[in-house]
C-alpha cells in the first residue's frame, strides 16, 4: 500500500498516526483506550468489525484501533468495514483515496440502501440507520467478526439524552455497548464514547485531512456547500446550539449531561420499564 502513495501523502499518515500518541494522546488516545477498560469493550480473542461511514469520526476510530492494536495486551483481530449503500463516485473515491493514505486496509461492499428509502416520506434517515445496521452486522458476521464498532463520541452521547427528553419525552442514553437482538452472538461497541467531537476536528484539521461530511443524497447538496460540520436546521444542531449556549454559563453542564443516566434514583421515578420491557409504576408499591 506505501508503494501507492506520494511522499507527500505518506507525511500524512505519519503526522496522523503519530499525533495521535503525542500531540492528541490525552484528548483521544487515552479516552479511547480508557472507554474500552471502562466498558470491557473488547475481550481476548475478539474479532471486530470497524466500521467506516467515510466521516472524521470513524475515521479517527479506525486509525485509534490501530494504535491499540500495537499496544494491545492480549489478542484480537480487526476487519475495517465499508459500506457503499450508493454513494455517488465522488463520495466514494472520497472514502477510497482516505483510506489509501491512512493506511487501513478496508473492505467495501455495496447494498441498495438508498434506492430503497429514498421515496419514503416519514422517518427516512431512522429506516436508513436501521438498515445499514442491519447490513453490517450481516457482512461482518460474514467475515468471522463477533463485534462492529460504531464512531459515536462523547457529544452524540449527551445529545442523545436530551433529543430523548426534548423530543421523544423519555429518560435513556446511547449505551457504550449492546448486545444485538437479530444477530445472535454479536455486539456493538462504541469505543469513541469518551472521545469529544471537538478534539477530533482538532486533529482532523493538524493533520490536513478531508473527510465526508454527509453522503445521504437527501443532504449532500447541503453537505457539499457547507461550511462546518452541521446538520443544517435538525433537532440535533439545535441541541448542540442549546448545549453549548447552557455551557456559557456553567461549563459543567456537558459532564451533568453525560453522567444523568448513571444517577438515576427509582425512588424518584414516576415509573420506569425492566429488561423485560415491563412497566413499573411508583404506585404499584406506595
Amino acid at each position: 500500500m506505501d508503494g501507492e502513495i506520494t511522499a507527500a501523502e505518506l507525511a500524512v499518515r505519519r503526522r496522523a498516526e503519530d499525533s495521535l500518541v503525542k500531540k492528541f494522546k490525552k484528548t483521544m488516545f487515552s479516552r479511547f483506550a480508557k472507554a474500552v477498560a471502562t466498558y470491557e469493550l473488547i475481550q481476548p480473542n475478539d474479532k471486530i468489525a470497524v466500521c467506516i461511514s467515510g466521516g472524521k469520526d470513524s475515521f479517527a476510530m479506525a486509525k485509534l484501533f490501530q494504535q491499540l492494536k500495537k499496544h494491545n495486551k492480549f489478542p484480537f483481530e480487526l476487519e475495517f468495514l465499508v459500506m457503499d449503500p450508493g454513494y455517488s463516485e465522488a463520495h466514494r473515491k472520497t472514502i477510497e483515496d482516505n483510506a489509501r493514505v491512512l493506511g487501513i486496509p478496508i473492505t467495501i461492499f455495496q447494498t441498495e440502501i438508498f434506492d430503497n428509502v429514498f421515496q419514503i416520506e416519514k422517518s427516512p434517515c431512522y429506516i436508513c440507520a436501521r438498515m445499514r445496521r442491519g447490513y453490517l452486522y450481516a457482512k461482518a458476521r460474514e467475515l468471522g467478526c463477533n463485534k462492529i464498532a460504531l464512531g459515536h463520541h462523547y457529544d452524540d452521547v449527551i445529545e442523545t439524552i436530551l433529543m430523548g427528553m426534548l423530543y421523544g419525552g423519555q429518560m435513556q442514553t446511547m449505551m457504550p455497548k449492546l448486545k444485538s437482538t437479530n444477530f445472535s452472538g454479536m455486539q456493538l461497541i462504541r469505543p469513541m464514547y469518551l472521545v469529544r467531537e471537538a478534539d477530533i476536528v482538532a486533529w482532523r484539521d493538524h493533520c490536513d485531512l478531508r473527510f465526508l461530511r454527509c453522503a445521504c443524497r437527501f443532504t449532500e447538496n447541503i453537505a457539499s456547500a457547507a461550511a462546518d460540520d452541521r446538520e443544517t436546521n435538525s433537532k440535533r444542531q439545535k441541541v448542540k446550539e442549546l448545549i453549548a449556549s447552557l455551557k456559557n454559563d456553567d461549563p459543567e453542564i456537558e459532564q451533568n449531561i453525560f453522567k444523568s443516566p448513571e444517577n438515576v434514583n427509582l425512588c424518584t421515578v414516576i415509573e420506569y420499564k425492566d429488561k423485560s420491557g415491563v412497566r413499573h409504576r411508583f404506585t404499584d408499591d406506595y
